[in-house]
């Protein structure tokens, strides 16, 4: 098992920045691919983007490429997503998750094996 805790989350104002850790205990980091959704009230959660198990591979949804980017840090058993213009659009509750493929980058929530409990991200406009 994988432990997996989010943070960063908050309010700010369209076209600010705001970056969201998701620290990981248990297991090695590094045995897992990570990835990043989000779920906005009344919505499907949709993915965000994802990373593979070294950093050097990453996905990102069309909604938030260019804006929003993923990494990792595997010293300190830590992914990030950073956040920058964001919209209105962009709230959410956002989740982090962990995917025992390592290197497969997979949008489908169904692939992943362990989550967060999430961190609320609202964008005022």
């Amino acid at each position: 098992q994988v432990q997996l805790v989010e943070s960063g989350g908050g309010l700010v104002q369209a076209g600010g920045s705001l970056r969201l850790s998701c620290a990981a205990s248990g297991r090695t980091f590094s045995n897992y691919a990570m990835g990043w959704f989000r779920q906005a009230p009344g919505k499907e959660r949709e993915f965000v983007a994802a990373i593979n198990w070294n950093g050097g591979s990453t996905y990102h949804a069309d909604s938030v490429k260019g804006r929003f980017t993923i990494s990792r840090d595997n010293a300190k058993n830590t992914v990030y997503l950073q956040m920058n213009r964001l919209k209105p659009e962009d709230t959410a509750v956002y989740y982090c998750a962990a995917d025992r493929s390592r290197v497969q980058l997979h949008v489908s929530k169904v692939e992943y094996d362990h989550w967060g409990q999430g961190t609320q991200v609202t964008v005022s406009s």
